[in-house]
């Protein structure tokens, strides 16, 4: 990419981007949240779109001069509308998690009762984790999953039978199964909440028929815009017509919620960047690229089940993968260190029934959307599964990786991460690993 401008204004950014061009460019990006934005997306977003106020929305603005930035709204509104067959969409939050705010503020009081997914069994933190403000100005009442990995919908009905919530959450960070989006709409039913589905993970797959949509039976539906959707970090809410026949208000709740309730202006080069992401999305080629986001992540568990690994569920139904290290005596920690040692990212991450602690926890996380945006198909997921083998079987040399980690082990993690630097055969897999990862070009860096 063409930097010339910011090398003359700013060599130290400029040189910390060339650092990460390198990076994304020799090494495997598996954490299932992250992925690459089209060269179009991002001339979009570091256009002068971003030089705009603008307060309010299309046609009833706060400041004058904004023709244009009303017609890139309506083009991402509209296009978001088209693509998920919903009457109402706002792309001004400025991410997921905003998102879900404005949500609870146009819906509840504090001290409502809301539900959602316990975070260490896959959930994300703003459908109520304690520590977050949803789970601090809320009742927060959570659900578990089942040891096969599925949602455990007696309890999710009892527990809200019991606390008559006011908006039950579906939609997770770390779940592998697809979503029973009926089943949760009679429970809401049954109680009288509104149901929220937060798809930021599964957007993509949504638009391209390899998950099922929650349109028919959600009241309002929350995403992100960069996930397997391919565009810039922003967010969504769309209210569906099944929302508008519970509450006709619900639309101009939701917009008066994110403003002026919690946003100012938007930003309009992300918006910008939206409408350009819904526009590639629209087409054939997009509706491949999730057929092989999900073909990529089933052969990619099978291939992990053979190099030894346990996966919760048994493997995906979608694009994430999540994998129990206890069965292998290896923290979570440890085995996302050792990876990015050879260039290999994944997160680590809780499992259901996880007794550590989330920063050490005991799994891992990743999947195929970012891999798959540089065309790798089935037979390069074998051979990822076998680097990820290796590194499982190279640390397990290293008697401190055990399973269970605290706080604490401070010694032994600075141990680990120098005795990694001069492993021979991490060494020696780096090298492998650029080699394979430089055949596949990196989308974006092409302008």
């Amino acid at each position: 990419m063409n930097y010339t401008h910011l090398q003359q204004t700013d060599p130290e950014i400029y040189s910390l981007l060339q650092k990460e061009e390198k990076r994304q460019k020799e090494g495997l990006e598996l954490i299932p949240s992250e992925n690459y934005a089209s060269s179009a997306v991002i001339q979009a977003v570091g256009s002068i779109f971003i030089d705009k106020y603008s307060e309010g929305y299309p046609k009833k603005r706060y400041y004058g001069g904004n023709n244009n930035i009303d017609g890139v709204e309506t083009l991402a509104q509209e296009r978001m509308k088209a693509l998920f067959h919903v009457p109402h969409a706002n792309v001004q939050p400025y991410s997921g998690s905003p998102a879900n705010l404005a949500v609870y503020f146009a819906l509840c009081k504090p001290g409502d009762a809301i539900m959602g997914q316990k975070l260490q069994e896959g959930g994300h933190m703003t459908h109520g984790l304690k520590v977050s403000m949803t789970g601090k100005y809320f009742k927060s009442c959570q659900y578990s999953v089942l040891p096969s990995g599925a949602i455990d919908f007696d309890e999710v009905e009892r527990i809200a039978m019991e606390v008559k919530p006011v908006v039950i959450w579906c939609g997770a960070t770390a779940y592998v199964k697809k979503f029973d989006y009926k089943r949760f709409a009679e429970i809401a039913d049954k109680c009288g909440a509104y149901l929220a589905a937060d798809i930021a993970h599964v957007a993509g797959l949504i638009i391209g028929g390899v998950h099922p949509s929650p349109v028919p039976y959600a009241h309002i539906v929350t995403t992100t815009t960069h996930k397997t959707l391919r565009g810039p970090r922003g967010g969504s809410i769309m209210v569906t017509a099944r929302g508008l026949e519970k509450d006709p208000e619900l639309a101009k709740k939701i917009d008066r919620a994110v403003f002026p309730g919690l946003q100012g202006g938007p930003h309009n080069h992300t918006t910008a960047g939206i409408a350009v992401a819904l526009h590639e999305a629209s087409t054939k080629e997009f509706v491949t690229y999730t057929r092989q986001i999900v073909t990529n992540a089933a052969v990619l568990a099978d291939k992990l089940k053979k190099e030894g690994f346990t996966l919760v569920g048994d493997g995906t139904e979608n694009h994430l993968l999540l994998v129990d290290l206890r069965p292998l005596n290896i923290n979570g920690w440890y085995m996302e260190k050792a990876l990015e040692e050879v260039n290999i990212t994944v997160n680590k991450n809780t499992v259901p029934k996880d007794t550590n602690a989330p920063f050490y926890p005991s799994g891992i996380r990743l999947g195929t959307p970012a891999i798959t945006s540089r065309g790798m198909d089935e037979k390069d997921m074998a051979t990822v599964a076998k680097f990820i083998g290796r590194v499982k079987d190279a640390i397990k040399r290293y008697s401190y990786v055990a399973e269970k980690m605290t706080k604490d082990d401070v010694k032994e993690r600075k141990q680990f991460a120098t005795d990694i630097q001069k492993d021979a055969v991490l060494l020696k897999m780096k090298n492998e690993i650029k080699a394979f990862a430089e055949k596949f070009p990196v989308p974006g860096l092409d302008i």
